[in-house]
């Protein structure tokens, strides 16, 4: 695994529903690009030192706004399927009489 400063380190979620966790690397140590990694995780907006493990992958900063398109895109074609097949649904509850 090699990176550079500004590509991010992408950690697959391992049980099913679980997210993919993001992580801009902020330092590289090694000449060649090797790791340990000083990663900004986004989930947790934490800092840390990361050796990552073989359920991790580096890309470009290219691929990951690619990749954050094809997430939304993804959540917006759900969405429509959703409305187009409940159009009376909606993300807000309808309001309740006060009780008297």
């Amino acid at each position: 695994m090699h990176a550079k400063v500004g590509d991010w380190l992408v950690v697959k979620g391992t049980v099913l529903d679980t997210p993919d966790h993001f992580g801009q690397i902020l330092e590289v140590h090694s000449p060649n690009g090797e790791p340990p990694y000083v990663v900004h995780w986004t989930h947790s907006d934490v800092d840390a030192v990361v050796v990552p493990g073989p359920d991790a992958r580096v890309i470009t900063p290219e691929e990951h706004e690619h990749e954050a398109q094809r997430r939304q895109d993804r959540i917006s074609e759900i969405e429509r399927n959703i409305s187009q097949h409940h159009p009376h649904s909606s993300s807000s509850a309808a309001p309740r009489d006060k009780e008297t």
